[in-house]
């Protein structure tokens, strides 16, 4: 096991900026995201060493779904592409706003987004089985309309609807890590591997290719964060714990668990696929092969949690 003492990443959920109660306009993503920033602002402002990782779940899902309305004038973008539109578009977002904070406090830290392809096994099984979700949620109605019309695969949440599920193959090798590493050493916050990082394998003539697929920002994160030698995984998601029988009428939340407590409740079906499983997932990968921790928070909670006073820690012993 390694002692960790590399920077801390945190995993920012694609959902956190966006607000549930307002439409998903780019004005409205900004309001959001000057606030998902804030806490991100004072930890710079404290001296605290960050990279910063997001989904994109609900973005490209939008992206996808203009480029199907939009087929019948321009060709259809693929996902692969859609992903390193999203990186770009989302890493703006974030750099502009964590820097408007900064600015309002007198400070100045420089921020960078790294457009980041991450390779994945061309023979993954999840390409034959989506279960990576996408877009909004939905109706069943709605959703069912629209997987007849679309050929869409569709993944029901007990409490919030249905999604579309593409297919999430496992991150193997962050192809940008070096240049990462680099901007780190000279105290640069980074913005990397958004939304998974952009699909991608070699040919046996080592070129690029690209696939219809998403990564799970939180797999890709965990690797990142062993590969910096990071000493904290912070994933920012909805809940402010990680809870026992969430979808029951008497949830038990857990500011505390250990490695073994977390497979344990993973054997069980406690964690929901495509949405804490791989949050717990990441955990146990980051565990096994670090002595650090992960916290699960939400993201006004940032600072508190990671001070020790909110959301989940998850360690190897307690």
């Amino acid at each position: 096991m390694s002692q960790q003492s590399g920077p801390t990443v945190i995993a920012i959920g694609g959902h956190s900026l966006l607000s549930p109660d307002l439409p998903p306009t780019v004005a409205n993503q900004f309001a959001v995201t000057c606030e998902a920033m804030q806490p991100i602002a004072d930890l710079l402002q404290r001296g605290e060493h960050l990279v910063l990782t997001h989904g994109n779940g609900p973005q490209v899902g939008f992206m996808q779904l203009r480029s199907e309305m939009a087929s019948a004038e321009l060709p259809e973008v693929p996902l692969d592409s859609l992903v390193a539109d999203s990186q770009g578009a989302m890493g703006y977002m974030i750099e502009r706003s964590l820097r408007a904070e900064l600015h309002r406090s007198g400070s100045v830290a420089p921020v960078v987004t790294i457009v980041t392809e991450v390779e994945v096994d061309a023979d993954d099984p999840a390409f034959d089985a989506p279960n990576k979700p996408i877009g909004r949620f939905f109706e069943l109605a709605e959703a069912e309309t629209l997987a007849r019309e679309r050929g869409w695969k569709l993944m029901a949440d007990p409490r919030r609807g249905v999604r579309r599920v593409v297919a999430s193959p496992q991150p193997r090798r962050i192809v940008q890590l070096s240049t990462i590493e680099q901007l780190c050493a000279l105290g640069i916050t980074v913005i990397c591997c958004g939304g998974g990082g952009i699909p991608v394998s070699r040919a046996e003539n080592g070129e690029i290719i690209g696939h219809e697929a998403v990564i799970d920002k939180d797999r890709v994160s965990m690797l990142l964060a062993k590969r910096l030698g990071a000493r904290r995984l912070a994933i920012t998601t909805s809940v402010d714990y990680v809870y026992e029988n969430f979808y029951t009428d008497t949830p038990t939340p857990h500011p505390e668990l250990t490695l073994d407590e977390v497979r344990s409740l993973h054997a069980q079906g406690q964690f929901a696929e495509g949405s804490m499983a791989p949050k717990m997932e990441a955990a146990i990968d980051f565990l096994e092969a670090t002595d650090g921790e992960v916290v699960i928070c939400q993201p006004s909670d940032l600072v508190t949690a990671l001070d020790g006073h909110a959301g989940t820690h998850i360690r190897r012993t307690r």
